[in-house]
């Protein structure tokens, strides 16, 4: 009881403080930011801002309510994973710092998923795959 409460204080205050305080001023600012916003990977100011915004709102509102945890897990650690150690390449490390801690909480959020206090639990939504992988997932 005590670790699924511990996931479900981790899986909803840091994907909820990424999503309103990084990733919806993106959101704010998008045609501002379109045509300026870092392109660290080479795929464009717009893509790689529209893919910053998913990685920072659309797949924490996801983990945060418990729904298909480590796959929005995934998206999250990446664009953590490029700010940190792509974007922040050069930079010292109290500018990587934060990026590297959202990382390690969104890691942490895929491995263990989302506990039993969470959407996915309370639907029943797991997967019956016949894939380890994704009944894994799923879960």
């Amino acid at each position: 009881m005590a670790q699924d409460l511990g996931l479900l204080f981790l899986r909803v205050t840091a994907p909820l403080i990424m999503a309103f305080t990084h990733g919806w001023p993106k959101i704010e600012k998008f045609s501002f930011l379109k045509d300026q916003f870092p392109d660290p990977i080479g795929l464009g100011s717009q893509l790689s801002l529209s893919l910053a915004i998913f990685g920072e709102v659309v797949a924490p509102l996801f983990i945060a309510a418990g729904l298909l945890t480590r796959l929005g897990a995934i998206p999250a650690s990446i664009t953590m994973a490029v700010a940190a150690f792509v974007h922040h390449a050069n930079d010292p490390f109290a500018k990587q710092e934060m990026a590297i801690l959202y990382l390690i909480i969104f890691v942490t959020l895929f491995l263990a998923g989302p506990g039993k206090f969470s959407l996915q639990h309370l639907f029943g939504l797991s997967s019956k795959s016949k894939s380890p992988i994704l009944s894994w997932l799923l879960r």
